[in-house]
């Protein structure tokens, strides 16, 4: 880190009362309620484990959907404005897409990927994430070549039995059948949920596609407000997709006149990011200039945190380095891994160790043998994001190496 980073953020008072969190989830469709009921059982486990009281109350009345936090940590009281901002109505809306459809989708993702020339240099970077892409593919290949397998055998036995010109129709009214019921399994496999974050993220070749452009002018309204409440800090959170969203948002805002204003205290944690898979795009110009902003600013610290354990995330990867967008004074992001092997303890990481899903959520959850990531002490503790981790090296494993096929910025 420069040392005017070093500077800027540790001359001014790091102690918080009042903190405003701003939290951007992934690519889910579901109702943000999801997040405060997590929040509320999570944070009750890790405050007995941790030993400090923490509390949730809903907000009432009309507003942006949110909860209230109030904790007492290390003999000082809290209180925290949680908001979500809420982009689940575009994938909502993507994910409407009928079996044939998904299909084409999953054609044109693998084509945009592998033409482009990502998908060889994402595979330079972590195999997790890179395993997780190539599951929709295979699992939706695999349901395919079953429903086809079965059609023929139908047809095959109904043409005997009946007659031979039933063959086509016994043929494709099993493989809708079975089509059909993997899609209605599909909240155990995942097949299509993950087929369509990755259409989603190439649909437009990385570019940013007009309807998240409108949520990103949203959100930085809603930022701007934010910031003339009298908070001691407001901190950004970026899950999953939620990340690259994230480095947008905060990049726009600095480019505000409201942004340049060192008062105004903002602080960015971005916690299981997938940047690569949209930074690595031909298109993705806005994206790698709002990285390459982001890594040199010196007004608004960022922390990024993953795990090798999370398969769905690319651990240790500065997302700003392996985009080939440094600068030359780069600052950001400090880079370190939450450590699930070591914050678990062996039993629970037996437990969670091949359910991937999940884990790509213990970020949000509590730890039975936490270190120095604490969600609920980052998000309700109280200091500031920065004083709480301007000590901590970044991790020695960290991949820095320059990946991406496309470099050039908007």
């Amino acid at each position: 880190m420069s040392s005017d980073v070093d500077k800027l953020q540790c001359s001014a008072d790091q102690q918080v009362r009042r903190r405003k969190v701003l939290y951007i989830p992934g690519y889910d469709p579901f109702h943000p309620r999801r997040y405060r009921e997590l929040y509320r059982k999570e944070s009750a486990a890790q405050a007995e484990i941790s030993g400090y009281e923490i509390a949730l109350k809903a907000n009432q009345g009309k507003g942006p959907y949110g909860w209230h936090v109030d904790a007492v940590i290390d003999g000082m009281n809290v209180g925290t404005d949680f908001e979500v901002l809420v982009w689940s109505d575009i994938v909502k809306e993507t994910m409407t897409q009928n079996i044939p459809r998904t299909y084409l989708m999953l054609a044109r993702t693998a084509w945009t990927y592998v033409g482009s020339g990502a998908f060889f240099r994402l595979l330079k970077t972590r195999k997790g994430p890179m395993i997780a892409a190539l599951y929709p593919i295979f699992m939706l290949t695999l349901q395919l070549v079953l429903a086809c397998a079965l059609g023929a055998l139908t047809g095959s036995v109904t043409s005997w039995l009946i007659h031979g010109w039933l063959y086509l129709p016994a043929f494709a009214a099993t493989v809708a059948a079975v089509l059909i019921l993997c899609r209605k399994i599909d909240n155990k496999l995942f097949a299509y949920y993950l087929m369509h974050d990755y259409s989603w993220s190439a649909r437009d070749h990385g570019a940013s596609p007009p309807e998240l452009e409108q949520k990103l002018s949203e959100f930085r309204a809603r930022l701007t407000d934010v910031t003339t409440q009298g908070y001691d800090e407001i901190l950004v959170i970026g899950h999953s997709s939620g990340a690259h969203i994230g480095v947008s948002l905060l990049a726009d805002f600095l480019r505000t006149p409201e942004g340049g204003k060192p008062e105004t205290r903002l602080s960015f944690l971005t916690i299981g990011q997938v940047v690569p898979m949209v930074s690595f795009l031909k298109k993705a110009k806005r994206l790698r200039a709002d990285l390459h902003l982001m890594a040199a600013q010196q007004y608004i610290p960022w922390v990024d945190v993953t795990a090798p354990g999370d398969g769905c995330a690319f651990a240790l990867c500065d997302p700003v380095s392996v985009t080939g967008v440094a600068p030359e004074n780069k600052s950001w992001p400090l880079v370190f891994s939450a450590a699930f092997t070591q914050s678990l303890t062996p039993a629970r990481w037996k437990e969670l160790r091949w359910r991937f899903f999940r884990l790509h959520f213990q970020y949000l959850c509590a730890f039975d043998a936490p270190k120095d990531y604490d969600y609920f002490q980052i998000t309700a503790g109280p200091v500031t994001l920065w004083e709480r981790y301007k000590n901590r090296p970044a991790s020695k494993s960290r991949m820095e190496t320059p990946l991406s096929p496309y470099k050039d910025m908007a």
